[in-house]
């Protein structure tokens, strides 16, 4: 196998453990807000609403299923969406209001008070996204915007959870993290696990 390759792969694992050293301080505070928000709208039966861009999405998408799903333990289902995989939705919204409206559009008509946003954008600046997550706080949801280092200039929301990173994969690297670490504090104060 040639040196360079296992070059390129040692480097990129170097780089994301310094961006997780870093992202461990960083976001404490507003991953635990975070989490304990989930856990409120979880024990109340409201719904967690998540969106994305690209791996974004997928993202969105993965915690979806883990909540409606299970994460470890086989569980009741939390009620969950993810907005970006419904085809008919997609489409309709960005040919008929334009892709800025995308998320906005699909809050406004699924999210009540008590529920909870996830808006997953590693720059920061997605319109889409942070129209969504403006349009959650104005619906009574708890908005909570997963992004990189530079946060959510301009936007409104109730949590930020910002990584402190310029490098797109190791920002989704670290959202993944956050995400699984919700999953884990909210099954433990679900089903008493810690």
């Amino acid at each position: 196998m040639p040196d360079n390759l296992r070059a390129i792969i040692a480097d990129h694992f170097a780089t994301n453990l310094r961006t997780v050293e870093a992202s461990a301080g960083a976001v404490a505070e507003p991953a635990a807000a975070g989490a304990a928000a989930l856990i409120a709208a979880v024990r109340a039966g409201r719904t967690v609403l998540c969106f994305g861009n690209g791996g974004s999405a997928t993202q969105a998408s993965h915690m979806a299923g883990e909540l409606i799903g299970r994460f470890k333990e086989t569980r009741r289902p939390y009620a969950a969406l993810a907005l970006g995989g419904d085809v008919g939705s997609v489409t309709c919204i960005a040919n008929d209001f334009g892709y800025g409206a995308l998320y906005e559009r699909q809050v406004e008509g699924l999210a009540r008070p008590g529920d909870v946003a996830i808006g997953l954008t590693t720059s920061g600046t997605s319109e889409n996204v942070v129209r969504g997550l403006a349009m959650a706080r104005k619906q009574g949801a708890t908005a909570i915007a997963l992004t990189g280092e530079r946060g959510l200039p301009g936007g409104e929301v109730d949590i930020v959870v910002a990584v402190p990173s310029t490098i797109t994969a190791h920002i989704q690297e670290v959202h993944l993290m956050v995400l699984h670490a919700w999953c884990v504090a909210i099954d433990g104060a679900i089903l008493g696990q810690s």
